[in-house]
């Protein structure tokens, strides 16, 4: 079981990193907010795919077309979490590759939003100040790195118990004996 977690969690973790990585690497960490996020998840989704053909895999081939929620769900999850430290790991190399200060123009984007909006004075002095602590909290690896895998993780969770719920009923996408 161990090798099909290491197999697929990497597989997920190269599709989800890639991505990741290169766009950041080509647009120097400035991707469109609007589509940066939706082309982030959609990522996620297609790479976390792995753990639903792992799970039917370990079903119909290994399980003879059975497998329980629980060790479903432990597949799953093992799955997410080598895919999900692929992850943190490409976003920590675009950083460095880069040199993008994403914390800094993270909290300037929000800033700017705070003012477009109409908040000024003590307000918004106060929500530059929490910005400022993020940009000091965000440039320590055991703050960044638990926030970078806390964005990909719960997407992980989520697959697996969907796929664990569907694929523990051998009447959903049975084997096709022939």
């Amino acid at each position: 079981m161990l090798k099909k977690i290491l197999a697929y969690g990497f597989i997920a973790g190269l599709v989800v990193g890639a991505p990741l990585f290169g766009i950041t690497v080509a647009l120097q960490g400035h991707p469109s907010p609007g589509w940066g996020v939706v082309v982030g998840y959609l990522t996620m989704l297609v790479a976390l795919s792995a753990v639903f053909v792992a799970i039917k895999r370990q079903r119909d081939v290994e399980g003879g077309g059975v497998i329980g929620f629980w060790p479903a769900v432990g597949l799953g999850l093992g799955i997410s979490l080598v895919a999900s430290l692929c992850y943190v790991l490409a976003w920590e190399a675009a950083l460095a590759v880069t040199g993008i200060d994403f914390a800094g123009d993270y909290a300037r984007g929000l800033i700017e939003q705070q003012k477009a909006a109409g908040v000024s004075g003590e307000s918004l002095a106060r929500f530059t100040a929490d910005m400022e602590r993020f940009k000091v909290q965000y440039a320590q690896p055991m703050y960044r790195l638990p926030m970078t895998f806390a964005e990909i993780f719960p997407v992980g969770v989520l697959v697996t118990l969907v796929s664990a719920a569907l694929l523990r009923n051998s009447r959903f996408l049975p084997v096709r004996r022939g």
